[in-house]
């Protein structure tokens, strides 16, 4: 009987070292292998037709958004600016994704204005109200007009995370509002060394 346990006992402890030192966990909630947020297709704002594919290749942060959030919005892209300093050389291996989901207001013109304040690799994407609709579904966020609809100035409540992922197109990261950027920073700086 005890040639037994310590039989059964030998191989837990070869497993274990075989296996190797377990990796820390990511500061963000790791969601890989999430069968949502597959994609887009959308125009930025410069006119141009984007895809996730476009941006194989670099780490990839998306927040939906408006341009007249008062403040949300203009707290995450600030923090996304925040990491992108700290990133130093490898800032140019992350793309910042800003999608608008107050289509009505926010024009190409607009976001071309806008996004770029907070950093100019920064890119604001807009689509149309069915297509806005659809991406947003996808991407499990959720907006709607608040205060006064009638008019122009009413505000949009919405989902306020940040998504990453990783430079092979695969989402890896769910980021909560208000984290720190240099958290979101050593979570980059992992998805770009292959973690």
């Amino acid at each position: 009987m005890i040639r037994k346990f310590l039989a059964v006992l030998s191989l837990l402890a070869l497993t274990a070292c075989s296996e190797g030192p377990s990796k820390p966990p990511f500061n963000a909630t790791d969601i890989t292998g999430a069968d949502y947020a597959r994609g887009f297709s959308l125009t930025d704002h410069t006119g141009q037709p984007r895809t996730l594919a476009d941006y194989r290749g670099k780490a990839v942060s998306i927040f939906f958004g408006y341009t007249q959030c008062p403040d949300v919005c203009p707290t995450t892209l600030s923090t996304m600016a925040e990491v992108m300093r700290q990133l130093g050389d490898d800032a140019d291996r992350l793309q910042v994704l800003f999608v608008t989901v107050d289509p009505e207001r926010d024009t190409q013109a607009l976001l071309a204005e806008y996004v770029p304040l907070f950093d100019p690799r920064f890119v604001g994407l807009f689509g149309d109200a069915d297509t806005t609709a659809r991406v947003a579904k996808d991407f499990r966020v959720f907006y709607r007009k608040a205060g006064d609809t009638s008019g122009s100035t009413y505000t949009v409540d919405h989902s306020a995370g940040t998504y990453l992922f990783d430079p092979a197109g695969r989402l890896r990261l769910y980021v909560k509002h208000g984290e720190q950027a240099d958290r979101i920073t050593a979570d980059v700086r992992r998805l770009l060394a292959g973690d």
